[in-house]
């Protein structure tokens, strides 16, 4: 059966924005580095939008390698501080606090309407067809959702601000713009996730906690993994993208075969310690840094800076929560 929104046709539309964003960077003659910075947004655009045509014309082995390449030009001009914001235009602060007060609370109902949608189209269009066709793509449910909530919420905006689509294009390049390279670390670091994977370098993590520590000591192995999963999701910036090598190194090998651990909470807290390192690495810039950029803050990192002392009482909570609900 053929589906009506599959994950390719969000890609293509993912890349049509991005473009849009790129023309808008070449035409604004303020930006202190404009063709730099539209070279960035260019490289990334081109993958979603061209990816599947070089796979086609390419073949999939040259066309990896090319978009290899992209990659690496996208991390250097990052890397040597080619990005920076330009003009852009915008209202007053009186402007501003006036339209504000006038909206008051309605001002949250398209930010809303995201999370509210997405779970509804995920829960109730799942295996739904209309004439034979997919509403949208069952492989990717919860991506094409949230596709549908995020133009939704779109056109909810422009409704209730009476704004226009070219507005919202603007003021989605002044915000990519503040958030810079770290609006697309996600993305990086999910493909790094799967280098590790391929790697093993789970066995690899095995072998150098067997080399140190005493598999019999529990507690000491538990504390391992538990802040292990921490430390290793700071280096992704991903608790999903460090969970399947620590998981393999330690928690399968140590925990659940030598010492019978239950698996369910065992992996449950596991998790929840990653997330204690997302709480405290710049890496986790969706949850980081992008707020910090979107509520203007003179401090980048004062997002983790707040979240510190959470994450570090949470973390050592979960070891013995690990350690005496897993292997009871």
């Amino acid at each position: 059966m053929s589906t009506l929104i599959t994950i390719n046709r969000i890609y293509y539309l993912v890349g049509f924005i991005v473009m849009l964003l790129v023309g808008m960077t070449l035409r604004d003659k303020g930006h202190p580095k404009r063709y730099t910075t539209a070279l960035f947004w260019f490289l990334f655009g081109s993958i979603f939008l061209f990816g599947d045509i070089m796979v086609d014309q390419l073949g999939k082995s040259l066309a990896y390698r090319v978009i290899g390449v992209m990659v690496i030009l996208i991390s250097l001009i990052a890397g040597t501080g080619m990005l920076s914001t330009g003009s852009y235009p915008t209202t007053s602060d009186e402007e501003r606090k006036a339209s504000s007060k006038r909206f008051g609370n309605w001002l949250f109902f398209p930010a809303v309407l995201i999370p509210v949608i997405t779970v509804a189209c995920t829960v109730l269009l799942k295996g739904v067809s209309v004439g034979g066709v997919f509403l949208l793509d069952q492989k990717q449910l919860t991506l094409a959702a949230l596709c549908v909530a995020c133009i939704c919420a779109l056109l909810a905006g422009w409704k209730l601000t009476g704004g226009s689509p070219l507005q919202a294009v603007r003021q989605s390049r002044r915000l990519v713009d503040s958030i810079g390279w770290a609006a697309i670390l996600p993305q990086m670091l999910a493909m790094l996730g799967g280098v590790f994977v391929a790697a093993k370098t789970g066995n690899s993590v095995q072998q150098v906690v067997s080399l140190f520590v005493n598999p019999d000591n529990l507690f000491l192995v538990v504390a391992i993994y538990c802040v292990g999963m921490a430390l290793f999701t700071m280096v992704m910036g991903n608790a999903f993208a460090a969970f399947p090598v620590m998981s393999a190194g330690i928690a399968l090998p140590f925990l659940i075969v030598g010492h019978h651990a239950n698996p369910a909470p065992l992996v449950a807290i596991g998790m929840y310690s990653g997330y204690c390192g997302t709480l405290m690495t710049p890496m986790a810039a969706n949850y980081n840094i992008v707020p910090a950029a979107l509520l203007e803050l003179k401090d980048k990192y004062q997002v983790i800076k707040v979240q510190i002392p959470t994450a570090l009482t949470l973390l050592t909570v979960n070891v013995f929560l690990m350690y005496f609900l897993a292997f009871r």
